[in-house]
């Protein structure tokens, strides 16, 4: 085995370094302005070193009414995966297995996400406005499966592919039904891919935000949107705002700490070509 240059191994490193910087820095500011005051988070230049506060996350929690977005942004988010992925789950065998729909029906579930939110958002909002599912959450639920589901479809059809089609066949000359064969085999050997497009399925509804702007009230409102009224013509509650962000983010990285090597399982188990 030949040994790479020297300079090649710096090269890549400082690529990767720089790479990372760009990602976590700016991340890494959010959390640093968590932790001060109002003078120290509008100082300018800013002070690197300070004492910490935890004001801004006792405001958040105390008087921003955070526990109420906290459980809307969970219970939309859970109740959409969980929909989305028993539809789609269903959706994406047939379209493997079956060819329903023929060689159009991937396309065309592609295609459906190439079209931009605001193009449905208004009509959604009229829609409800009139049917009274405004400022519910069954509404944005509804919402979300729009753009939600065909990107559950279309990384499952992946996954289901990587499941050889002798395992049906074998389920079926035991006497097992299709939904059968489809519940107890095909399911089974997935789950990572499952897994997989279920977290990433949250993640979309979890950081949504203009179907949440336009659909929800004072009751059903999510974090993105509570965060955002944070911006006021009065000004930016700076480190309200950093504190909160903080708060939204901390259950995406227990989320992936808890499932990661399933993550990885499933992407990799997607991203093989048989």
């Amino acid at each position: 085995m030949i040994d790479e240059p020297k300079w090649l191994r710096v090269a890549t490193h400082a690529i990767l370094i720089f790479a990372s910087a760009v990602i976590l820095l700016p991340l890494l500011w959010v959390l640093r302005t968590s932790f001060a005051d109002k003078v120290i988070a509008y100082k300018i230049p800013p002070d690197l070193f300070f004492t910490p506060t935890f004001d801004n996350y006792r405001d958040i929690l105390l008087q921003f009414d955070f526990g109420s977005f906290f459980l809307n942004s969970l219970l939309i988010a859970v109740m959409t995966t969980l929909i989305a992925l028993a539809i789609g789950a269903l959706a994406a065998y047939v379209i493997d297995r079956h060819r329903t729909g023929g060689p159009v029906a991937p396309i065309a579930i592609l295609a459906t996400q190439m079209m931009p939110p605001i193009v449905l958002v208004i009509p959604f909002f009229l829609i409800f406005k009139k049917i009274g599912l405004t400022d519910t959450h069954a509404g944005l639920v509804i919402s979300y499966l729009t753009f939600n589901l065909p990107y559950v479809i279309w990384l499952l059809m992946s996954f289901f592919k990587r499941v050889p089609r002798e395992l049906d066949e074998a389920g079926l000359i035991d006497g097992c039904s299709p939904f059968t064969v489809f519940l107890r085999i095909v399911l089974p050997a997935a789950l990572p891919g499952i897994g997989a497009a279920a977290v990433l399925s949250f993640v979309l509804c979890w950081n949504e935000f203009l179907f949440a702007l336009m659909l929800t009230g004072q009751e059903t409102k999510t974090l993105p949107v509570a965060i955002s009224s944070l911006v006021t013509q009065q000004g930016t509650a700076i480190g309200a705002v950093s504190a909160a962000t903080m708060l939204a983010i901390t259950p995406m990285v227990i989320v992936y700490f808890a499932i990661r090597k399933l993550l990885v399982a499933g992407l990799s188990l997607g991203a093989v070509k048989g």
